[in-house]
């Protein structure tokens, strides 16, 4: 092994940990960068050793060569044939600044763009750098890869790899650590060996027991938990508080589009999906839109992808018309609630052109009709504040003994349906409060889809059925002479969903609003639920559906036990606890023999013999108070290890000197060196034995008498 087996492996730490990026942004934006930016400082790094006049100007040299790679493969958009410019120096300065922030704001897979990325590269690039200067200056090679460690920490607070990747990562980072010290040329393979192996197995083991004890594979935290774009809540005004506006003045048009247009039935602007008895309001967080995102949560049917050109005119506040599970929007910076679906516009624009991609499940009647609810979806059994007893008993009524299913929601809707009306005229009802939705709901029974929605969502969730309101337009019945189909204000319109297991949100209509207009006739989801309401059995009729094999009608009884928890959370905490065992005690032991071979003179001395006398013990060696260096040398004769006794024979001669000499000589490193020698000595013990000594907490406490 030569030297540069050492830069080697420093430049191969940092690449490392930046590549683990790839889940952020993709492998391949990542690769070219990066890759560049190492062969031209490895490059930099040959230069000096040709050179060594350079060597004082190595990293100055490194670091604007790397700038340079960083530039001319990351951001080429911003030179002058080939040549930086401000604007390089600007968008470099901007990601290394805010990128990481904006990373953690925008959904994943991100948009690779300069100012997001290039904070990667120049992370590896200050870790490379300062890893070279470490290994040639300090000559330590495993403290050298300490700044490419922790490019690799912050990827994982980005997003943790799990499984075989994480396995993989670790034994690659061992190889890596091998071939630093290898480099040195002062460990033999051998020797190597034996201090790599027990980290290698370690992190597999470790690895192996985390996969058990998280059965259901949480994911793991994340940086980007706690960092969602803020929205200025002056600037946002609740399509809902305008329906009955906009239903008054029909006429005005808000947008108009092309495209993949059959499917597109409805055009949500915002879920509403959070109560508080006099306001409905949305929930979650926004992020930036990114390259694409995946199906929305819940969705496990196939899916098809649709897409459609929008042009707003005159919609107001930020809302953007969208879709349920947006796939992608091009050609504005838009952002996106992941778990509702919802788009607004990222900053203020004078004309909003966009291009819409979205996943439109393909599910069939069958499939409705006996699909039990996704309760887990987010915001689905949001609270009610305090509900009126009245509409309390109303919800008991209208579904009684039915537990929550997609037909028990279909039988709401039919409810609402045929025993209320949709409100006409210039004197159209507003507000979706307690006080409105008690007057619609016991008294007048008339209302706008407004209060039709709202009812809904509340008698739904005193059910048991997950539901959330939506406010948006629906699809006009025919385009225009160009093509574009022309949404007006007469098109708004408020309808709830539910979530439905393996389907995801599920629009209804129990207004009937959205039959009086369309886009020709119903198709995909749409035209299923119609077949679910076309075959509901008259209400004294409904029944609860089959259940599905292995699930029961009844409850689990209150006070029943959860062995299958109890085992886990066991299982768990004994693991945790043998890992903190396995770890903490070589831990705690290093960082003590660390601080008593700090100390000097008589003082180092005594250190060596407690540390001598803690490593016998851990290895089953009776210790007594008043017990001699000697008396512990007859007794550890017994291991039969010549070496050990050779050691502590010497810890005594050191020990003597240092306490009964007149001149008192500082004879604290030959005191040590013993220690070396008998913990050569019991390394050469059978490895059961070496493994109970490590993890030995008995050495931890002083030994009786003390």
């Amino acid at each position: 092994m030569t030297a540069r087996s050492g830069d080697v492996a420093v430049f191969t730490a940092a690449s490392l940990g930046g590549l683990l990026f790839a889940p952020v942004f993709g492998l391949l934006p990542l690769l070219v960068p990066i890759g560049a930016m190492v062969l031209v400082t490895y490059g930099v790094t040959e230069l000096g050793r040709r050179i060594p006049r350079l060597i004082p100007w190595r990293p100055v040299i490194a670091v604007v060569a790397g700038l340079l790679a960083v530039v001319e493969t990351a951001l080429p958009g911003t030179t002058v044939a080939g040549i930086p410019t401000g604007e390089s120096v600007a968008v470099l300065a901007e990601g290394a600044v805010h990128g990481w922030q904006l990373t953690l704001q925008s959904t994943w897979p991100a948009r690779p763009e300069p100012r997001l990325l290039a904070f990667v590269p120049l992370a590896v690039l200050v870790a490379a750098v300062l890893g070279i200067e470490i290994l040639h200056r300090l000559r330590r090679p495993l403290l050298a890869l300490v700044p490419g460690l922790l490019v690799l920490v912050l990827s994982q607070a980005y997003v943790a790899v799990t499984g075989v990747a994480a396995v993989a990562t670790g034994l690659g980072y061992a190889a890596i650590a091998g071939l630093a010290l290898a480099g040195g040329g002062s460990i033999a393979w051998p020797r190597l060996l034996k201090l790599i192996m027990p980290a290698v197995v370690l992190g597999t083991v470790g690895a192996l027991a985390l996969t058990v004890t998280d059965p259901l594979a949480n994911p793991a935290y994340s940086l980007k938990d706690d960092q969602p774009v803020p929205l200025t809540e002056d600037s946002v005004v609740s399509p809902l508080s305008e329906v009955a506006y906009r239903s008054k003045n029909p006429a005005p048009q808000v947008f108009r589009y092309t495209g993949d247009t059959p499917a597109a039935r409805r055009w949500p602007l915002a879920v509403l999906d959070g109560f508080d008895g006099s306001n409905w309001f949305p929930g979650g967080g926004f992020r930036r839109m990114g390259a694409e995102i995946t199906p929305g949560p819940g969705i496990e049917v196939p899916v098809t992808r649709r897409q459609a050109a929008i042009e707003l005119t005159g919609t107001s506040g930020p809302w953007l018309p969208g879709q349920p599970s947006p796939a992608s929007v091009t050609g504005i910076d838009a952002l996106v609630d992941e778990a509702r679906g919802t788009l607004v516009a990222g900053r203020p624009m004078p004309s909003i052109h966009y291009t819409l991609a979205w996943w439109e499940p393909e599910v069939g009647a069958d499939v409705l009709r006996g699909a039990g609810m996704a309760a887990g979806l987010q915001g689905g059994l949001g609270g009610l504040a305090t509900v009126p007893p009245a509409i309390d008993e109303l919800a008991d009524r209208v579904l009684p003994e039915l537990r929550p299913s997609f037909q028990t929601a279909v039988a709401l809707e039919r409810h609402l349906a045929e025993n209320y009306r949709q409100a006409t005229g210039d004197d159209l009802p507003t507000g979706h409060g307690w006080p409105q939705l008690s007057r619609f709901l016991l008294a007048d029974k008339r209302g706008t889809s407004e209060q039709f929605a709202a009812a809904y969502v509340v008698l739904a969730r005193l059910k048991g059925i997950p539901a959330r309101l939506v406010v948006g337009y629906r699809a006009p019945e025919r385009a225009e002479a160009e093509g574009a189909r022309v949404v007006r204000n007469a098109d708004i319109l408020a309808w709830p969903e539910v979530a439905v297991d393996k389907v995801g949100w599920v629009p209804l209509d129990p207004a009937g609003a959205a039959k009086q207009s369309g886009s020709g006739s119903a198709s995909g989801i749409t035209a299923a639920v119609a077949e679910v309401r076309t075959q509901l059995p008259p209400e004294r009729n409904l029944r609860n559906p089959e259940l599905p094999p292995g699930e029961s009608e009844e409850d689990e009884p209150v006070d029943g036990t959860d062995w299958a928890a109890i085992a886990i959370v066991t299982g768990i905490g004994l693991g945790g606890f043998l890992v903190l065992w396995g770890a903490g005690v070589p831990a705690v032991t290093g960082f003590r023999a660390w601080r008593r071979r700090r100390r000097n003179g008589k003082a180092g001395v005594i250190a060596a013999w407690a540390e001598a006398r803690d490593r016998l013990r851990a290895h089953g060696v009776p210790v007594t108070a008043g017990m001699t260096v000697r008396d512990l040398a007859a007794s550890a004769a017994a291991f039969g290890q010549k070496s050990i006794v050779d050691g502590l024979d010497a810890l005594a001669r050191s020990v003597d000197a240092a306490l009964w000499s007149g001149a008192a000589p500082d004879v604290a490193d030959e005191a040590w060196a013993s220690v070396s020698t008998v913990r050569k000595g019991l390394g050469r013990r059978p490895w059961r034995a070496r493994l109970r000594a490590a993890v030995h907490a008995g050495i931890l406490f002083p030994p009786r008498g003390d």
